[in-house]
């Protein structure tokens, strides 16, 4: 059975309870959190169901909207919403008041039934939806501190799958430019070769490479078989030295 029940009102904090319930599912696994559309299957007794769930749970959120203090149900004690938190009480079950939006004032209990009085003095938490992701995890710890069951099916501390040697992971995020580097092993072939603005000689293939470099003047250097002599001229010809009377 679930270890959290989501009490809420229909109209009236009604999306608030379906984020705690998915995002709080995602973080400790199906099944961990009770909200009755969600968990309430076709042809089963949604009364029966509904108390059942939350005598088994281990504590209840209930989800407080702006004008949840308010309503007129909440005087009816066949009120659904009203019952589920005073079985609650009676079964001696934690309950967490959630306030949903900054605009949400903390509970008086003079302006509540007399059933539920109580739940004016529980300790609240605020959730923002301008805050949600922050306010989401504040939640979540408080409940894995507050359920050691909950604690054991933590997500949120998992350690990340250690890559097998030779695989690849990448994430990228952003634009990329003209190169994107993977590093670490690289196992098989990658697609070819890519050259782009070499300045000097390149070597793609095996074997051995000689890569003599010449600069100045009177440089020379000779390759591979040669025979005969070397006959060099550099720049233009010197002026022969001029002989006494010419």
């Amino acid at each position: 059975m679930a270890d959290v029940f989501i009490n809420y009102r229909t109209g009236d904090g009604e999306e608030t309870a379906t984020t705690l319930e998915r995002d709080l599912t995602r973080r400790f696994g199906a099944g961990r959190i009770f909200r009755a559309s969600q968990s309430i299957q076709p042809g089963e007794f949604f009364d029966d169901e509904l108390l059942t769930a939350v005598r088994r749970s281990s504590l209840l959120i209930a989800v407080i909207g702006k004008e949840w203090a308010g309503s007129p149900r909440l005087q009816d004690p066949k009120d659904w919403v009203r019952k589920e938190i005073v079985e609650a009480f009676r079964c001696a079950i934690p309950v967490v008041p959630v306030l949903v939006g900054r605009g949400t004032d903390r509970l008086d209990s003079t302006q509540l039934p007399r059933a539920l009085g109580k739940l004016a003095r529980c300790h609240s938490v605020r959730f923002d939806t301008q805050n949600a992701e922050y306010d989401i995890l504040r939640i979540g710890d408080f409940l894995a501190k507050r359920l050691p069951e909950l604690a054991a099916a933590d997500r949120a501390d998992a350690p990340s799958p250690v890559p097998e040697s030779g695989s690849v992971h990448h994430t990228v995020q952003g634009d990329v430019g003209e190169w994107s580097v993977q590093a670490r092993d690289i196992t098989g072939d990658i697609g070819g070769t890519v050259i782009r603005e070499a300045h000097g000689p390149v070597h793609t293939g095996t074997g051995d490479q000689h890569l003599p470099h010449l600069s100045g003047d009177g440089a020379q250097y000779v390759a591979g078989d040669h025979h005969g002599g070397v006959h060099q001229q550099f720049g233009s010809g010197r002026r022969s030295e001029a002989k006494p009377g010419e």
